[in-house]
């Protein structure tokens, strides 16, 4: 399967260019991304884990989703459509905050990324895409919070990076 370039962004998320994936995280060039956040109506987080096949982060617990928008494609739609194509879950998603990061992964590639942070809320189980997804699960915040202290390398680089910035924004610790 051919991979859509991602979208080159500058640090106020204006659109530089495209470049092919790999590339990008080779060279550690600043692109645009989504992650998405899904709770059920007991507060807790549905979190995936990353197929074995992938080629940077797998087996790695993270957040329920993420993507790289692909050209003329707004953010909301690519959440919407991966949370779909790997989770095979639709509802209704809303932007809560983006961040930059840079942060090297475990096989010399770089995520150098505008990430922009969805949450929705559903009851639906996931339907997953084994060559996306291994596993899924779903804790309450506490649980997690205390897990990714305790075992780290658990854990996708952004999706900790995303659990930092969410604790500061809107718990307070």
């Amino acid at each position: 399967m051919e991979e859509k370039p991602v979208v080159l962004v500058d640090e106020n998320d204006l659109a530089l260019g495209t470049m092919e994936k790999h590339e990008v995280h080779r060279r550690a060039i600043l692109h645009r991304a989504v992650s998405v956040f899904i709770f059920n109506s007991k507060g807790e987080w549905l979190l995936q884990q990353r197929a074995k096949e992938k080629y940077h982060s797998n087996s790695l617990w993270t957040n329920t989703c993420c993507t790289h928008p692909h050209p003329g494609e707004g953010n909301h739609e690519a959440a919407n459509r991966r949370l779909k194509e790997e989770m095979g879950i639709n509802c209704s998603l809303t932007e809560i905050f983006h961040f930059l990061y840079n942060e090297q992964l475990d096989n010399g590639y770089t995520e150098h990324e505008l990430d922009h942070v969805y949450i929705g809320i559903t009851d639906d189980l996931p339907s997953i895409n084994t060559d996306e997804v291994m596993d899924y699960k779903y804790i309450t915040i506490d649980e997690l919070i205390n897990d990714i202290e305790i075992n780290p390398d658990r854990y996708t680089v952004w999706f900790r990076k995303i659990m930092t910035q969410y604790e500061q924004k809107f718990t307070g610790l």
